[in-house]
């Protein structure tokens, strides 16, 4: 499958829990499909574990309110296409890791956290601006399709 295939995929997943659950909140989704998550003092960004037959995920204390949305996001695609795969989330790596699973997680947190409405409304801003609007980082706007 080749690499825009499987973003566009990415899209129709994102779409699909959206509509399934009506929110675009990635700790909702996560609630709704059994995810745990918790929130401490982890030594990186976030986490993605899968453990004895139950999905974590473990977001840093330390993020903003911004971040750890975006981490949630990002984490809760690890949950979902690559449920047994143990996967860490740092921000001066991730964003610019050209890891195929890292790409694919950052498109899923890109599309749950920016909805193609507030681009077309705000067609012809900055990406600067669509981020600030968004209220994600500036870099996840590069993973927006």
């Amino acid at each position: 499958m080749s690499t825009n295939t499987r973003l566009l995929d990415i899209k129709h997943l994102v779409a699909y829990y959206i509509n399934k659950f009506h929110t675009r909140n990635p700790f909702e989704i996560a609630d709704y499909l059994g995810i745990i998550y918790q929130i401490g003092d982890i030594g990186c960004d976030g986490c993605y574990m899968y453990l004895k037959k139950h999905r974590y995920i473990f977001l840093s204390q330390d993020l903003n309110d911004q971040m750890l949305r975006v981490v949630m996001a990002h984490e809760l695609e690890h949950a979902i296409l690559h449920r047994r795969e143990n996967c860490y989330f740092i921000r001066h790596e991730t964003f610019l890791s050209n890891s195929k699973i890292e790409k694919e997680a950052n498109c899923f947190a890109a599309e749950l956290l920016i909805s193609d409405s507030l681009c077309k409304e705000y067609e012809g801003f900055t990406m600067e601006n669509l981020a600030a609007i968004a209220e994600v980082p500036v870099k996840l706007m590069d993973f927006k399709r």
